[in-house]
């Protein structure tokens, strides 16, 4: 009996504490309107990012998470900054191909010259 007793109290004061909290302790009226918050530091425009600009990326807290327009933009430019290196890489790959390419032809030739003389 003792217990029940102690368990009726508890949740009183648990219902009084939460209804509180919703409340708001007395204070009444809205919250005040806050002006959102913008990204104080985006990506650079004037040179290509690196990762100490993605490192120091941080995106302002809006009401359900961050705001999508600055993050779909951030991560807009970086997939057209990868796309761009892919693409560098790409070329520079397949010159390298070639080039290699050629000094296996060169190579043979100067051996076989080189069997002749003697």
């Amino acid at each position: 009996m003792v217990m029940f007793l102690f368990l009726v109290v508890a949740l009183a004061v648990v219902v009084a504490a939460v209804t509180l909290a919703v409340v708001g302790g007395g204070e009444s009226g809205p919250l005040p309107e806050v002006t959102p918050e913008q990204l104080r530091d985006p990506l650079p425009a004037d040179r290509p990012v690196d990762r100490a600009d993605v490192e120091g990326l941080r995106f302002p807290v809006a009401p359900r998470g961050y705001r999508m327009a600055d993050v779909d933009d951030a991560l807009g430019r970086l997939a057209a900054e990868l796309a761009e290196r892919d693409a560098r890489i790409a070329d520079l790959e397949s010159a390298l191909a070639g080039a290699r390419a050629a000094a296996a032809h060169v190579r043979p030739a100067k051996d076989e010259d080189r069997e002749e003389q003697r």
